[in-house]
């Protein structure tokens, strides 16, 4: 699994965790979003040539 893979499934975990924990709502979801978010984000906030450039670094190390 990638680096990246592992930090989607430990951020899923986590989440998960803080949803099952008696926690006040609005701390589980931030949180959440926190953990989920904080990625898709960072994503939409690259130029279109770095996620171009993103994509094509991801896509060589598929085929290792």
């Amino acid at each position: 699994m990638s680096p990246l893979g592992k930090y989607y499934v430990g951020a899923a975990i986590a989440s998960v965790i803080a949803i099952l924990l008696p926690l006040p709502s609005i701390l589980t979801w931030l949180i959440v979003l926190g953990l989920l978010g904080a990625p898709v984000a960072g994503y939409f906030m690259l130029d279109e040539s770095q996620r171009a450039r993103l994509r094509r670094i991801r896509r060589r190390q598929l085929g290792r």
